[in-house]
């Protein structure tokens, strides 16, 4: 059974699917999850606490998916393949997703800024304080992709470079921004031949 807490963000991007944020109503949000309204803003503090902690969620959940990507395949390069097709699928469903990646926020989404620092301080849950930290920067999701699969995929000395790594998630981000024919499955062929045809050679090692 999810707690009030996870029950109110499901709610919200319920709410969310059916209207833009600017038209979301607190009340209704709570009425939805079963709680009263006053549980919501004791969790969120307000309907911009709300939106923060939405749309840390949705980062958390895009970067646990790519957790599981990278324990995907017989070998590195199939793993990294994962993580660009799980990039390129997810984010073709998921508004908020696709708007952290890109950093294009359109008029239907909350884009919420960071929290004055008085209020991340006087925030009452260990998790509300993290979101009120603000979500992260395309640039931060890029970096931390790219450095996870270089860490884990590195682990038995075989895995692919940084510039591989960096290749791979840049050419998922450019097509969540303009999908191409077959959307993941012709992103995932490319990236095969362009990870083989830059894969070390026995020579080379």
């Amino acid at each position: 059974m999810p707690t009030a807490r996870e029950a109110l963000l499901n709610a919200a991007l319920a709410a969310l699917a059916e209207l833009p944020w600017t038209a979301v109503r607190m009340v209704d949000v709570a009425g939805a999850a079963g709680v009263s309204r006053q549980t919501l803003y004791n969790e969120f503090g307000s309907k911009e606490g709300l939106a923060r902690a939405l749309v840390r969620r949705e980062a958390d959940a895009y970067l646990h998916g790519v957790e599981r990507a990278l324990r995907t395949g017989p070998d590195a390069a199939s793993r990294l393949v994962s993580v660009a097709e799980w990039t390129v699928t997810a984010a073709a469903g998921r508004p908020l997703l696709r708007a952290l990646l890109t950093g294009c926020w359109g008029e239907r989404l909350p884009a919420p800024r960071p929290a004055p620092v008085r209020s991340r301080v006087l925030a009452g849950t260990p998790a509300q304080r993290r979101a009120d930290a603000g979500p992260p920067a395309p640039g931060e999701l890029l970096a931390a992709v790219r450095d996870r699969s270089r860490t884990v995929l590195g682990r038995d000395g075989a895995g692919p470079g940084e510039e591989a790594c960096e290749l791979v998630v840049r050419l998922a981000l450019s097509y969540v921004v303009a999908p191409g024919e077959g959307e993941a499955r012709g992103l995932g062929a490319m990236l095969r031949r362009a990870l083989s045809a830059t894969s070390p050679t026995a020579a080379d090692r």
